[in-house]
């Protein structure tokens, strides 16, 4: 072979190597970009309405413009209502299309509605009980039409500790047989009082003994009890989480919670859900309180 042949095969061989690590790379670059696509998030985020309090009491915002307002201003797509805002709207199928529709159009998924003032679900006197049971009703109708997947609600009672549970767990039972029918979760968030204990509130869940009866640990609102115990306990039943948030220090941390520690734990349970924003905190506003929650959460997410 002359040296001209030998060139010429030279530079054959290598086009063909250089095309196939370019092919090679192509190959790489779209499996990355494939495998990526496919990769769900650890956990999504929602917001509560709650985080926005301030600004729905003083009417300086309607309710019916919450869902607007997490989508376009903090970018999050789903949202977790409280009854308070629409207090008397449960049976009004105009406003709930409304609302429906608003959140269609602008693809924002409702998860839960929190649900407050309806009576004790563990009143020590069986007829209110009865009565706080039936109340709830018209908002896991309400629930399901607007798409949810659960209620949150409160399990107060009175009496001994295990009075209480045996109340508690009685009424919960109740609201969660009428819950089943519509297939909506009935859910009890950390919320002062005994429930506020991890131990009590998940023995009131295994005694109401119902799958669609669980809880939404709420990062806060265990007073003297360990929060990380607390939530640690409750997340074999959890159907939703809350992050509840405060005060932040300069690196963005919120001061209350260990979030990074306090996600773990969510996660080693298995949960992948929707974890809810709800700032209460006084030194950001809401919607500055809303924003650090959210940077904080994407933070931890990645880093886990």
């Amino acid at each position: 072979m002359t040296r001209a042949s030998d060139r010429r095969q030279f530079l054959k061989t290598s086009a063909q190597l250089t095309a196939g690590l370019a092919a090679g790379g192509l190959l790489t670059r779209a499996a990355h970009a494939a495998d990526t696509a496919d990769k769900k998030p650890l956990f999504k985020i929602s917001v509560a309405e709650w985080s926005l309090h301030r600004e729905l009491f003083g009417k300086k915002l309607d309710h019916l413009d919450f869902i607007k307002v997490a989508k376009q201003d903090y970018g999050i797509d789903a949202v977790e209502y409280v009854n308070q805002f629409f207090a008397d709207k449960a049976n009004d199928k105009n406003y709930l299309t409304e609302m429906k529709n608003r959140a269609h159009d602008l693809g924002v998924t409702s998860v839960l509605i929190m649900i407050d003032n309806e009576g004790h679900l563990g009143d020590a006197d069986e007829a209110k009980r009865r009565k706080a049971v039936e109340n709830h009703y018209k908002w896991v109708e309400a629930a399901k039409f607007l798409g949810c997947h659960s209620i949150r609600v409160n399990a107060r009672s009175t009496g001994s500790y295990e009075e209480q549970l045996d109340r508690a767990a009685d009424g919960l039972r109740q609201l969660s047989e009428f819950g089943e029918k519509h297939e909506i979760g009935v859910i009890v968030e950390n919320h002062g009082g005994l429930s506020s204990n991890g131990k009590w509130l998940t023995a009131v869940i295994k005694k109401a003994d119902n799958k669609w009866c669980g809880t939404l640990p709420d990062f806060g609102n265990f007073q003297d009890y360990d929060r990380y115990l607390g939530v640690k306990e409750m997340m074999p039943y959890a159907k939703a989480v809350s992050a509840k948030s405060h005060d932040f220090d300069a690196q963005g941390n919120e001061t209350h919670t260990d979030y990074r520690k306090m996600m773990q734990i969510v996660l080693d349970a298995g949960y992948h859900g929707y974890v809810g924003i709800e700032y209460e905190g006084g030194k950001l506003s809401e919607p500055e309180g809303i924003r650090a929650t959210k940077k904080l959460l994407e933070r931890v997410r990645e880093e886990l």
